[in-house]
């Protein structure tokens, strides 16, 4: 009998990284691991970074997925991917604000439009 070992691939890279940023907060962890790397988990990471979520980041090139090495400074509650991504006028993104984030001052909505990843502040002023 020829068994195949075929496997369809990973389905959300984006919600499979930040599940494992949010998994490595909560034990402590100073730093993580993730693969595959991506440029919107980059530019995911790069606002996050931005914001002050994490410290730093380093991208591993291995000649094959490639993997990012995440430094975390302990100041994430809460990161995670809202799927299936919807389509939504300008109108409507606050009312997903007030439904996902706990206070007006606090936490970042990262969107992901037409003209690039950017969180909420830079789509209002774009």
């Amino acid at each position: 009998a020829v068994v195949s070992t075929q496997s369809t691939g990973r389905m959300d890279v984006l919600n499979d990284a930040l599940k494992s940023i949010y998994n490595a907060e909560k034990r402590g962890k100073r730093q993580v691991m993730i693969r595959p790397s991506s440029k919107v988990i980059i530019k995911c990471l790069t606002g996050m970074r931005k914001h002050g979520y994490i410290d730093e980041f380093e991208v591993v090139d291995d000649h094959r997925a490639g993997k990012i090495v995440v430094m975390l400074n302990g100041r994430l509650n809460k990161c995670g991917v809202i799927s299936p991504r919807f389509d939504e006028c300008v109108s409507d993104i606050e009312k997903w604000t007030t439904n996902l984030l706990p206070s007006r001052q606090f936490g970042k909505l990262v969107l992901t439009t037409s003209s690039g990843i950017m969180d909420l502040e830079e789509d209002r002023r774009y």
